[in-house]
């Protein structure tokens, strides 16, 4: 059996967590495993589940309210062993460098461009051992 990628959403918008999911489909790449969603739309629930194990990419939405996805992964970065790779959504490609200060490891714009999004999700998850094919 092929191992399954564990892909935390951050995002106090249900639609931009659809669209997300959308965009990701049951895989980002060919050459990367099929992907299982864990939906957090606040930020506790980020930390409860990120203590819990087993995730492989968080993806956290910068535009998020109350607390933004850079703040969120600025901590988490701080604060889980181990923290997995973060692909944060940005409002405007010029907000990039504060995606560089959170710490993240990839940023895209918003809304969500499927291909553009895809394309950094599999790159996320082929820096992960475990997971590439």
């Amino acid at each position: 059996m092929q191992p399954t990628a564990t892909v935390l959403v951050y995002s106090d918008d249900s639609n931009t967590r659809e669209q997300v999911r959308l965009a990701t489909g049951r895989r980002p790449a060919t050459d990367v495993p099929q992907v299982e969603f864990i939906e957090c739309a606040t930020p506790a629930a980020v930390i409860k589940e990120l203590d819990r194990g087993g995730v492989d990419v968080c993806v956290l939405d910068g535009e998020a309210v109350p607390a933004g996805g850079m703040g969120i992964c600025r901590q988490i970065k701080d604060e889980i062993f181990n923290c997995p790779p973060v692909l944060l959504l940005i409002g405007r490609p010029q907000d990039a460098w504060l995606a560089t200060w959170s710490r993240a490891e990839a940023a895209v714009t918003l809304p969500v461009e499927p291909v553009e999004f895809a394309a950094a999700l599999a790159q996320l998850l082929r820096s992960k051992p475990a997971l590439s094919a």
